[in-house]
């Protein structure tokens, strides 16, 4: 297996939630049994990592300070699009200068309520752009004849088409950097996990539009849709990210594959690990340090308090002597 596929399938990790990991922060009992070596919990193995390898880049995120052993490598995956299936080409092509919206919530959510399904397909009806959807469920009575229903779909060939306008996407990381890649503008529909930083994300960099899945109506779909399209901001911006995120030295996938190798040929990365790891939890949090302040402090308020109390008994004690 090549490198491309060892990266492609560990990528992954990226997208866990930061809320499942105290679920996960001790491995299952089964599985660990099975394993050499005493039992480990997740932030103990975490804390041994060499290097980090954040599948997001500058183009998203927002400046911060980072420690020598993090890399960013978003976009890993994208790559230029490729023709699509005759069937799809020949109805991206009847959108002729109205063009294309690709709608896709992700391989974890295939279909929905039909009720919802229902509101999203009256909303698709009343726009002059031809519509792929991915979905899996029942045929919706309100689908127009601009839209097309597809159990898959060709997401990143179909975002690099020329006549594709928009995005409506649940806000993956896969999808936000592949319509970043080929500079399409979004519109968000957050679910869980990382998708509600990314679209905010995209928001701050005028990217793309927020719609809430759970209180969304038809109104709020299609006005979302018109901002992003008519509005040539969006799509000035998510080009502008597209110009940023291909200006790069070295490809993502590259430069990933040129830290994993060099983790492997210099057996780790312990000189770009901080200190904090090999440190006790009461070193971590400087409580050691603050203890000895604070009995310094204290030391010190115990000796002004007895000088105090010393100069007050020889003041009385001189009163009483004049007073006698």
């Amino acid at each position: 297996m090549s490198w491309t596929c060892h990266i492609t399938k560990t990528q992954n990790f990226r997208l866990l939630p930061t809320c499942a990991l105290p679920e996960l922060t001790q491995f299952h009992p089964r599985e660990s049994s099975t394993l050499p070596g005493r039992p480990t919990t997740l932030s103990e193995t975490m804390g041994k990592v060499d290097i980090w390898l954040i599948r997001t880049y500058w183009d998203v995120e927002f400046p911060r300070p980072m420690l020598p052993n993090f890399d960013f490598v978003g976009g890993l995956h994208c790559k230029p699009a490729r023709p699509l299936p005759k069937e799809m080409e020949d109805f991206v092509q009847s959108s002729e200068e109205n063009g294309v919206v690709v709608f896709s919530l992700g391989s974890m959510i295939s279909n929905m309520t039909e009720e919802r399904a229902n509101m999203i397909a009256s909303a698709f009806a009343q726009i002059p752009q031809k519509v792929v959807w991915r979905y899996d469920g029942k045929k919706p009575d309100t689908l127009g004849p601009n839209t097309q229903l597809y159990k898959w779909i060709p997401q990143n060939d179909l975002l690099g088409h020329p006549k594709t306008k928009a995005f409506i996407t649940h806000g993956g990381t896969n999808g936000i950097y592949e319509a970043i890649y080929h500079g399409i503008p979004m519109v968000g529909i957050p679910l869980f996990a990382d998708q509600y930083d990314n679209i905010v994300h995209m928001q701050a960099k005028g990217a793309a539009v927020r719609v809430d899945f759970t209180t969304m109506s038809s109104t709020d779909l299609l006005n979302a849709l018109k901002t992003v399209i008519d509005d040539p901001s969006y799509k000035e911006n998510a080009m502008k990210l597209s110009r940023i995120h291909h200006d790069q030295p070295i490809k993502p996938l590259d430069r990933a594959i040129f830290w994993i190798e060099f983790v492997m040929r210099h057996k780790g990365a312990k000189h770009l690990r901080v200190a904090a790891h090999n440190l006790s939890w009461f070193q971590y949090h400087s409580l050691d340090v603050i203890g000895f302040l604070l009995a310094c402090v204290a030391t010190v308020m115990f000796i002004i308090t007895k000088c105090c109390l010393f100069c007050c008994r020889k003041f009385f004690k001189t009163g009483k002597k004049k007073r006698e």
